[in-house]
């Protein structure tokens, strides 16, 4: 970062960079909108977004996803490979669903979200407010890049979908929560037909093309899915221009020659645990992307702990640093449903989950999470969506039988003691009564 950027400033602009890095019919009066990203957007009628009040637990709520992330790869990342994800989308999706949550299926999402007990929808509101740029990110340009054009401003899109079933009655408070702080339009779709190409079709759009889908099909049985989006797009402050292969030891020991970035940059250097750490960066906006290098033999994920960052935060100091980093370009994906069972929450996929503020009946049958980044001399573009799928519960599971097809007896009890009024047997059911 500039030299003349306040600790306090860069603390924040860095937090929210972590972020993005890692990072129907109802009861209220609807107004349809006609566009190309998808199904029909459906609004609330008089219900906009609202201003978040100044004092919204947004530090609180930046640590639970920072904390949330953490845990996320500890969970999900297979030993040895590559991983991303955005924690930002997954809280998002998952604070929206939680605004229609009670009892137990509300206590396992703020425990692993780490959700403020008072403020979270005002606190994303902010969150959201504070780094999205556009609404819908532009279509990428094709072509090669031209090292001498100025640097483009930064593009951060956060987008906030509900799909609910044609017809399926929403609750007329969760609506409007989502209407005013997370400015979640409603798409009414038909789960029976071409549901799932309707919601692709605006995760695509809302990604810029980036993720063509997030569900390959969803059954009939679906009434409704929450959705989730967060693009980013930036142009390093300074570019890298030396580009060369050279060897990338694995964590297996092997060793690849891959496509690699140097340069000799004035930035902010911290060593910390064993840890080196710098910031780079990006063009015209108070975004940065912190790379941590772990001591040998060590694991990249240690360093994504709370308490780490924390002190890499406090310790940057501004040196000139030669920066050698390889060029990435992968993606990776999560079923959520198996991942957030290993962090405590289960009872929001049981058929039991209390989402009674949305509609009575409801569990979410399918969590899906999908992310990629690609990296180079240029800057970074990186995607992610969260889709989260509702069915209704239906009765439970068989656990045993009972067929009358031959003699039984009965009784008729009443009272808290079961005093038994009648008592009998039935030998034989096509008798009748005697007048």
């Amino acid at each position: 970062m500039h030299a003349d950027h306040p600790d306090t400033a860069t603390a924040t602009a860095t937090r929210r960079a972590l972020l993005l890095g890692l990072a129907a019919a109802a009861a209220l009066p609807l107004v349809g909108c006609a566009g190309d990203d998808g199904p029909e957007l459906v609004t609330a009628a008089d219900v906009d977004r609202v201003a978040p009040p100044a004092d919204a637990p947004v530090a609180t709520s930046v640590d639970g996803v920072a904390a949330f992330g953490h845990r996320l790869m500890q969970a999900a990342a297979e030993p040895g490979a590559n991983f991303v994800a955005s924690p930002l989308s997954i809280a998002l999706a998952f604070s929206m669903v939680r605004v229609g949550a009670g009892s137990t299926t509300a206590k396992e999402l703020d425990a692993a979200f780490g959700f403020p007990a008072q403020g979270r929808d005002e606190a994303y509101n902010a969150i959201s407010g504070q780094l999205a740029t556009v609404d819908i990110p532009p279509k990428p340009k094709k072509g090669p890049r031209d090292p001498s054009a100025k640097r483009t401003p930064p593009v951060v899109s956060i987008g906030n979908a509900l799909f609910p079933q044609q017809g399926f009655q929403v609750g007329e408070a969760f609506l409007r929560t989502l209407a005013e702080q997370y400015a979640a339009g409603v798409r009414p779709v038909d789960f029976g037909g071409d549901a799932a190409d309707q919601i692709n079709t605006w995760v695509d759009r809302q990604t810029a093309g980036r993720i063509a889908k997030v569900f390959d099909s969803l059954p009939a049985t679906t009434k409704l899915v929450l959705a989730n989006t967060v693009y980013f797009k930036a142009d390093w402050h300074s570019y890298f221009l030396d580009v060369a292969d050279a060897a990338f030891t694995k964590a297996d020991g092997t060793v690849v020659r891959t496509p690699t970035m140097r340069n000799g940059l004035r930035i902010r250097y911290a060593e910390t645990a064993g840890i080196a750490a710098i910031e780079l960066p990006y063009a015209e906006g108070p975004y940065a992307m912190w790379l941590m290098l772990p001591p040998s033999g060590g694991k990249p994920e240690d360093a994504l702990a709370h308490q780490v960052l924390a002190r890499l935060r406090d310790s940057f100091t501004e040196l000139q640093v030669d920066v050698a980093v390889p060029k990435w370009d992968f993606d990776f994906s999560i079923d959520l449903r198996t991942t957030l069972a290993k962090l405590g929450v289960s009872a929001a996929f049981d058929a039991g989950a209390d989402f009674d503020g949305i509609a009575p009946g409801l569990f979410i049958s399918a969590a899906v999470h999908k992310a990629n980044i690609t990296v180079d001399e240029y800057g970074t573009e990186a995607a992610a969506v969260t889709g989260l799928a509702m069915a209704m519960s239906g009765p439970p599971p068989t656990q045993a039988t009972f067929v009358a097809d031959r003699p039984f007896a009965f009784a008729v009890v009443g009272g808290k003691d079961r005093v038994p009024l009648f008592i009998g047997r039935v030998s034989d059911p096509s008798a009748k009564r005697s007048s």
